[in-house]
């Protein structure tokens, strides 16, 4: 059997944190005027089936193992996948809930990295698409009937019918011959979200398969501790349901995105050591065991916002702060990123002497050249709303990098959501 050489591309080994999350707020601070918004349109074509997209599968198919779950088709990693348990090839189904009532348009498979014979025959082959707007049980219709090629990625296929759709259904009838396993690596469904629902508060305490971990959510922002390795949660932003931060303890850092499902009562995340974002990432899942955050042996709450970004800036002279988000291909800065901007504005107050530069990020789904003056841009409105507050702009400092400076990869959704950043640098 050859899956030991697929496997290896997969991390087995879990990690989980623990941490509570406490944001500390300055209602003070004025907010900006308003932005000029960004002169090219806005791209709303997107993957609604990715899970940096908020989707969440709410019925797995039979799986292999947990290296080989059906999550991995939500990943966009051509080379992660599902795989079905040996002599399981009969249909298997994936129930996918979406974060938005969307309208799906094209569908996009890959299975260029089965493993098996030369032929492909593990590659999944006929497979059957159908959305809801009812419900998870009721109410769906087939869009796409399609039958795939033996190991071939990026098979895109148009839909036969525009329906509005919160959850998708993916009936995985066969493969091309193999008696041992039916084997799929990603599912993208492209369209446009037509709801912008508010999430509730991720707020409280999980149990996971590593212990308990805690979260505390302030506007867009959140932050906090884990119980591993005197491990923090630092400068987090939440968009919808999903959360993505930075992580940190004595072995090491780095960026991490998980999501919540549609109850808000289950999370699932992935995490990296910061300069191996190009993998597939390791992952964590819990469920929610109360609305109380709790606390962690090494933090009890007493650290602020300000203060973490004072601690992070002094040990590596930067922060990564993803509680501050813009509307889609603009610079308006999104009103619930407040906390994490008045989190910025206590800080130079707490450090009176030091100087700053404002870094603007993007990701690269336009060209070089839009994606350039959009990071300078944003990084202008976030330098006009700490002056407005009444920052000295002698302190401030403005650049923009594009998607230059990557800490994800920028062919995933959860990738270029990582991208997506204001960075803070000390002079």
């Amino acid at each position: 059997m050859f899956f030991l050489s697929i496997r290896q591309v997969l991390p087995v080994a879990l990690m989980l944190f623990t941490g509570q999350f406490v944001a500390d707020v300055q209602a003070a601070a004025p907010p900006p005027p308003p932005a000029p918004a960004t002169a090219v349109a806005a791209v709303t074509e997107i993957n609604v089936t990715s899970y940096a997209n908020g989707a969440w599968i709410l019925k797995k198919p039979a799986e292999y193992n947990e290296a080989w779950s059906a999550f991995w088709l939500l990943d966009e990693r051509a080379l992660t996948g599902w795989a079905t348990p040996n002599g399981s090839v009969g249909p298997q189904e994936v129930l996918i809930a979406l974060a938005e009532e969307s309208v799906i348009k094209t569908v996009e498979f890959d299975n260029a990295s089965a493993d098996g014979d030369s032929e492909g025959s593990r590659s999944a082959k006929d497979i059957v698409v159908q959305v809801s707007n009812q419900g998870p049980t009721t109410g769906f219709e087939t869009i796409a009937t399609v039958s795939l090629k033996a190991r071939q990625d990026k098979q895109r296929f148009s839909v036969i019918k525009l329906t509005p759709a919160r959850w998708v259904k993916l009936t995985i009838k066969n493969n091309h011959g193999s008696a041992e396993y039916i084997e799929l690596f990603d599912f993208r469904a492209f369209g446009e979200q037509k709801t912008k629902t508010v999430a509730a508060s991720v707020s409280g305490t999980y149990a996971t398969n590593y212990g308990n971990f805690h979260l505390q959510q302030e506007g867009a922002s959140v932050f906090g501790c884990y119980e591993h390795g005197g491990g923090l949660v630092t400068n987090g932003g939440v968009e919808g349901r999903v959360t993505r931060f930075t992580w940190t303890q004595t072995t090491g850092r780095g960026p991490a995105i998980f999501a919540f499902s549609p109850d808000g009562k289950e999370v699932l995340g992935i995490w990296w050591y910061d300069g191996q974002t190009d993998g597939p990432g390791e992952l964590w899942y819990g469920t929610k065991t109360s609305d109380s955050v709790g606390s962690c042996p090494h933090w009890k709450g007493v650290q602020t916002a300000s203060s973490q970004m004072a601690k992070d800036i002094g040990e590596t002279g930067r922060v990564r702060i993803y509680g501050i988000s813009f509307d889609i291909d603009s610079d308006v800065i999104k009103p619930e990123s407040k906390t994490a901007l008045d989190s910025i504005v206590k800080l130079t107050k707490e450090k009176p002497d030091w100087k700053f530069t404002i870094e603007g990020h993007t990701d690269s789904t336009a060209t070089a050249a839009h994606n350039q003056t959009l990071s300078e841009k944003r990084a202008a409105s976030v330098k006009l709303y700490l002056v407005t507050a009444g920052v000295a702009a002698t302190r401030l400092n403005t650049l923009g990098f594009g998607a230059t400076k990557q800490v994800g990869d920028n062919n995933t959704s959860i990738g270029r959501a990582q991208n997506r950043r204001v960075e803070l640098v000390k002079n």
